[in-house]
């Protein structure tokens, strides 16, 4: 199978969008992903995949930690910028929480530590224990066939 179908096939699955975020040496990053899941809920574990080859599979490596900023309606313009879809440079004022930087107006920020990491073809698996989470009220931004939709 061509990697174009296989590509497309996925597409046809709607997702939340995220943007995981992790800082080294007092620096802040983040990446918009849609490679997130729910895992366990005792002990309470999510996964999240980073392709090999970002920059951010190794910056979460090298802290350990990381949050999942579930992303509200409102954050389509943070979620395209951390996607690398924005030609011009935007100054994100992160937020602290748990001494993880996180996006405000987020849905849900998840401040997870690096319980187990584990390679899959052409990404890495990195299961997030939840040791403290934030909760707000909102409509979830999502993402379906390659677009950002309104399914709420």
């Amino acid at each position: 199978m061509e990697d174009h179908l296989f590509r497309k096939a996925m597409a046809k699955f709607p997702t939340g969008v995220t943007v995981i975020t992790t800082s080294v040496d007092g620096n802040p990053y983040g990446m918009t992903a849609n490679a997130f899941m729910s895992l366990s809920l005792n002990p309470h574990l999510i996964l999240i995949s980073v392709a090999n080859k970002a920059h951010m599979n190794q910056y979460i490596k090298q802290a350990g930690a990381f949050a999942v900023n579930i992303l509200s309606k409102s954050q389509k313009e943070m979620s395209m910028h951390f996607a690398g879809q924005l030609k011009e440079k935007k100054n994100i004022d992160f937020h602290w929480y748990d001494g993880i930087p996180v996006l405000e107006n987020s849905l849900v920020h998840l401040s997870c530590s690096v319980d187990s990491v584990s390679e899959a073809g052409d990404h890495t698996l990195f299961i997030g224990k939840v040791n403290n989470l934030q909760i707000a009220e909102g409509t979830p931004l999502t993402y379906y066939n390659g677009k950002y939709v309104d399914i709420c």
